[in-house]
């Protein structure tokens, strides 16, 4: 049977009003709630420990085929004290989700050599250097421009023979992408390091997939900083908020000589990113693509 969703349209409105319209959703029964913007408005950025939403907000909540999602949406204006709400109730049939996704999602080419390809798929290319990597539990499949400038610069370091045996840390590895692409590009050993215990999760299963987890290490942030390891190459792909913050500690991972690259960085954020790196590095190349950019450095 079809799972029953009602979209709430919210317009001019803050923040407060949007959680609580989602909030009673899901007293009423909601599975799952869901914010999406309604509009070409786009929040990239917000402040830490902050949720940003949009004030043209839709609010997307889904029930149980049985419900009765006219009731629902009469009970919610009462408890708004509203007599209009903007709305729209649809049936949603039931299908296998992620296999929905992995359908659209296909082998993607950085650089030369360097494939993200989902298992169900293979790759023709005699020379190619495949990750195999399904969209799952952590962020990191390709897609996004701040991956995808890593992936092209990992790429072009192996070209030029500068990956060969090095040693990696990936700072806030989300899927361990990069670090598992450092690995079969040619590097010997790859720190993979993250706040989230689910992103750990998902790189030891992606490097199982890969056959290379003899190869990849992976720490939380507390107990990394127990470990005494400096990096030929360090990779972070974070934010421009937290880098700014992390200067000191990827400054003192990286060996003298040792390269850097940043990435998740807004390109109006490059001026604080090459202020916080500058006295520790040599500012190398600074590399846009859409409204984000990447910057890589030498330790000096």
């Amino acid at each position: 049977m079809p799972w029953k969703q009602i979209t709430i349209k919210l317009h001019n409105q803050n923040d407060k009003y949007a959680e609580k319209v989602g909030g009673l959703l899901d007293g009423l029964g909601s599975i799952s709630t869901t914010f999406m913007d309604n509009q070409d408005d786009p929040v990239f950025e917000p402040e830490l420990n902050k949720i940003e939403l949009w004030p043209n907000t839709n609010v997307i909540s889904l029930f149980e085929p049985e419900v009765d999602a006219q009731d629902i949406v009469n009970r919610l204006k009462k408890f708004l004290k509203v007599e209009e709400l903007d709305y729209l109730i649809e049936d949603i049939e039931d299908q296998d989700w992620v296999r929905a996704w992995m359908d659209q999602f296909h082998p993607m080419q950085f650089g030369e050599r360097l494939w993200i390809c989902p298992s169900n798929q293979t790759v023709e290319a005699e020379d190619a250097v495949v990750v195999d990597l399904d969209p799952g539990l952590a962020f990191g499949t390709g897609t996004h421009p701040t991956t995808r400038m890593c992936l092209q610069y990992l790429d072009h370091l192996a070209l030029k023979g500068e990956l060969q045996d090095k040693v990696i840390i990936d700072y806030g590895c989300g899927s361990g992408i990069l670090a598992i692409a450092a690995v079969k590009l040619g590097a010997k050993m790859a720190y993979c390091v993250d706040i989230d215990p689910q992103a750990i999760e998902a790189t030891i299963s992606n490097a199982e997939n890969n056959q290379v987890l003899g190869k990849i290490k992976t720490y939380l942030v507390d107990d990394f900083a127990k470990e005494n390891v400096t990096a030929d190459i360090t990779l972070a792909n974070i934010l421009a908020g937290p880098l700014v913050e992390l200067a000191p500690t990827l400054s003192s991972l990286t060996k003298q000589n040792g390269d850097l690259a940043l990435s998740g960085i807004l390109d109006i954020k490059e001026q604080d990113i090459v202020s916080a790196y500058s006295p520790t590095f040599e500012i190398l190349d600074v590399l846009h693509d859409e409204e984000w950019i990447r910057v890589t450095g030498r330790k000096k």
